[in-house]
C-alpha cells in the first residue's frame, strides 16, 4: 500500500507514546509554504523579513508590530490567521486535543485550515494498513460531495472540486476551458465508480479525488464509511461501537441522534420532535444509521444500552457536506456530562 495523501502533511507530524499526533517544528514551517503564506515579488521588507524569521524558528514570537508593518492587507489578515492557528496547536498536547478544543471552543481559523486536520487526522486514524474504500470513504469527511441520484435509485457521491472541474473542461484542462469559451462542448467524461472489484486503483489516484462512491445500502462504500466512522470515534473516545445502515428510525423509544451534517441534524430534530418535514426535504435524506455502544457503561446512565440514531443528508444544491467533529462532541458519554 502506498503512503496516500502524501500532501496533507502527515508524515511532517510524530506520534507520542499515546498514539496520538504531535506538532513539530517541520509541520509549522511547511504551512509558512502555502500560496497564501508564501513571498511573493511584491511582498514587502516586514512580510520577508517576518516569514524569513519564522521559517527559521516556526514557535517565535511575533510581535503586533511586526504584524502590523507588513503593507498588504491580506498578507496581514493571513499572517493574523496562521498565527491564531499555531497558537491553537502549540497551547494544545496532541492535534486531537487541538482538533476537539476549536469546535468547543468556536471555530475561529478558515475551514481550509479545519478540512486539513480532519484529513490529517483520519490519515491517522487509517493507519498503515489502510483499507482503499476506507480511505476513498474518508475523503467524505473533509471534502464535499455532489450527489446524484440516478434513474434507476442509485445514490452517486463524487468531490464537489472535481465534478465542477470536468464540468467545466470535460477533463481536458485549459484546452476544455476553451471549448467551453467558444461554446463548443467538450467531451463528456464520467468519473470511474470505485467499489470492491477495482478498490486498489485508488493508491494510484489518491490525490486526485476524482472517483465516485455509491452510497446505496449494500454497497461497499456505504460499509467502508460505516468503519471508518467507528475507527474515528474509537481513536478519539477509546470506545468501541458499531454503525450499521437502517432504512428507517422504527424506535418508540427513540432517545438520542446525531445529524452527520447539518441538514441532517435539523431533519432529525424535526422529526424527533414531530414536526411535519415535507416530501422534498425527505427526499434530500441520504442515509440512516444506527450506532450501538459495545459496553452500554460508556454511555450516560439515562440512555444506557439504547442505540444512537445517525443520518446524512445534502442540501437544496445536492451537496453533503458531513462533520465529523458532531461524533466527537455530540454522542451520550459517560465521561462528557
Amino acid at each position: 500500500m502506498p503512503d496516500f495523501w502524501p500532501s496533507c502533511g502527515y508524515r511532517l507530524l510524530t506520534v507520542g507514546a499515546d498514539g496520538r499526533l504531535t506538532l513539530t517544528e517541520a509541520f509549522l514551517r511547511a504551512s509558512l509554504l502555502r500560496p497564501e503564506l508564501a513571498p511573493i515579488p511584491e511582498s514587502c521588507a516586514m512580510e520577508l523579513a517576518l516569514h524569513d524569521k519564522l521559517v527559521a524558528a516556526p514557535r517565535a514570537t511575533v510581535t503586533d508590530a511586526e504584524v502590523g508593518g507588513i503593507t498588504d492587507a491580506d498578507a496581514r489578515d493571513n499572517y493574523a490567521i496562521w498565527l491564531r492557528f499555531r497558537q491553537r496547536l502549540t497551547a494544545a498536547p496532541s492535534l486531537e486535543a487541538a482538533y476537539i478544543a476549536l469546535f468547543r471552543d468556536g471555530v475561529d481559523v478558515p475551514p481550509l485550515f479545519v478540512h486539513q486536520l480532519s484529513q490529517i487526522l483520519l490519515r491517522h486514524v487509517l493507519g498503515a494498513g489502510a483499507d482503499p474504500l476506507q480511505a476513498r470513504a474518508a475523503e467524505m469527511l473533509f471534502l464535499t460531495q455532489k450527489i446524484a441520484v440516478l434513474e434507476d435509485g442509485a445514490v452517486m457521491a463524487a468531490d464537489e472540486t472535481a465534478v465542477d472541474l470536468y464540468a467545466t473542461t470535460g477533463g481536458f484542462g485549459s484546452l476544455g476551458e476553451l471549448l467551453q469559451q467558444n461554446r463548443t462542448p467538450p467531451r463528456m467524461v464520467e468519473l470511474d465508480v470505485l467499489d470492491e472489484d477495482n478498490a486498489t486503483m485508488y493508491w494510484d489516484r489518491d490525490e486526485r479525488h476524482d472517483l465516485a462512491v455509491s452510497l446505496n445500502r449494500g454497497r461497499a462504500a456505504l460499509d467502508a464509511l460505516c468503519r471508518v466512522l467507528e475507527r474515528w470515534i474509537g481513536h478519539f473516545h477509546c470506545v468501541d461501537v458499531s454503525i450499521r445502515p437502517q432504512r428507517e428510525i422504527d424506535d418508540q423509544r427513540w432517545v438520542w441522534h446525531v445529524g452527520l451534517d447539518a441538514e441532517a441534524s435539523a431533519l432529525l430534530n424535526d422529526l424527533y420532535n414531530r414536526a411535519e418535514v415535507d416530501d422534498e426535504r425527505m427526499g434530500r435524506l441520504l442515509c440512516l444509521f444506527e450506532l450501538t455502544f459495545a459496553n452500554p457503561a460508556d454511555m450516560r446512565p439515562a440512555v444506557a444500552g439504547r442505540p444512537v440514531y445517525l443520518a446524512m443528508a445534502m442540501d437544496r444544491d445536492s451537496r453533503l457536506k458531513l462533520k465529523p467533529q458532531n461524533l466527537l462532541l455530540n454522542l451520550p458519554l459517560a465521561r462528557l456530562q
